[in-house]
């Protein structure tokens, strides 16, 4: 553990918890560990505070959903909160991964008019000219400020490239070599969780893997007193237009949300608005499209069963941080309303 991370035996009697609890704030240290804000309000409000160190957290969501966007943003976040981040990335590498970011915090900067994505991406696929990444930026809306911004605490963001063997093991030892290193302890962020290899035996159900895989996530989490957050992929049930994706729906899901502390799942708000809301208001129709519906589906230390909306700016690689609470009926599944 680090020297500011306060830490009991396995074996204590409360009264001594307590003694020593009352001795820290005496000495004006933190009795525990405050949650990691996810930089997302009012989602922090409903975690009471964001992620906390030995915390599991699940995002779900269909394919194209943005679980990454959402999962880099809140990463960003941590960085900007002087904490680490090891970003373990089966399905991205280190570069789009940096493209994201740049776009992301443009828009922050910038707004709706910042520098794109596809514009970030293009100037690091290269044009020809011998000129600077921060030059190239410098000539695009709010990029140069982006890349300087981003460029902050960027020494904390460590990518482990996950692959076939990569395991809960591998991401452990990423873990304790970050801390080594860099002297903290990092927020980890997997993308995805079905991706994880399985040490040993491999010839096994998604249902057993995924229990291996989800117990040893949890596992990590409360060894080294970090928050892990786990993107998670869909099962074919929960890919269908126009059905909301539920816990259920997720691939291994029943093992995943046991050890789950958090469940946090995406949908497109077109996909899961009641169908009244769009025939009565044929104006809503391209306006649900703009934005996503984060359900909370299980909180072990706060509300769950909230509905939140965010804002979508993927041309920018991003969601806008300030969201609000759903007032629309929602349903599991509708009639197809063009």
């Amino acid at each position: 553990m680090t020297a500011d991370t306060p830490q009991f035996s396995r074996l204590a009697r409360l009264s001594d918890v307590l003694d020593e609890t009352d001795a820290r704030l005496r000495r004006g240290e933190a009795a525990t560990q405050a949650p990691w804000s996810t930089g997302f309000m009012p989602l922090d409000s409903y975690l009471s505070g964001g992620l906390r160190p030995g915390e599991l957290i699940l995002l779900g969501g269909p394919q194209g959903m943005g679980k990454t966007t959402f999962a880099l943003q809140i990463a960003r976040q941590a960085i900007a909160g002087g904490h680490a981040v090891l970003y373990v990335s089966y399905e991205h590498d280190s570069v789009n991964l940096l493209e994201r970011l740049v776009a992301a915090e443009a828009g922050e900067r910038a707004g709706v008019d910042a520098v794109p994505l596809r514009s970030v991406r293009a100037l690091l696929e290269g044009d020809g000219t011998s000129m600077s990444l921060s030059d190239k930026l410098a000539e695009t809306p709010g990029g140069a400020e982006a890349l300087a911004a981003v460029s902050v605490g960027l020494d904390r963001l460590h990518v482990l490239r996950g692959g076939v063997d990569t395991s809960v093991t591998d991401i452990e030892a990423a873990v304790r070599e970050v801390a080594r290193t860099g002297g903290l302890r990092p927020l980890v962020v997997v993308d995805y969780v079905q991706k994880i290899a399985m040490e040993g035996e491999r010839a096994v159900d998604e249902e057993r893997r995924m229990a291996h895989v989800a117990g040893g996530l949890k596992d990590l989490a409360l060894t080294e007193s970090v928050p892990v957050l786990a993107i998670s992929a869909s099962d074919a049930a929960g890919i269908s237009e126009g059905k909301r994706l539920r816990t259920q729906n997720l691939r291994g899901a029943s093992s995943l949300a046991y050890e789950a502390d958090v469940v946090l799942v995406l949908n497109e708000k077109y996909d899961v608005v009641a169908r009244h809301h769009l025939v009565y208001g044929a104006a809503n129709v391209e306006r649900f499209h703009q934005f996503a519906v984060l359900t909370i589906e299980k909180n072990r230390g706060g509300m769950a069963g909230v509905d939140l909306e965010f804002r979508k700016r993927f041309e920018q690689a991003r969601y806008e941080r300030a969201g609000e609470l759903v007032t629309e009926q929602l349903v599991d599944a509708r009639l197809f309303v063009e």
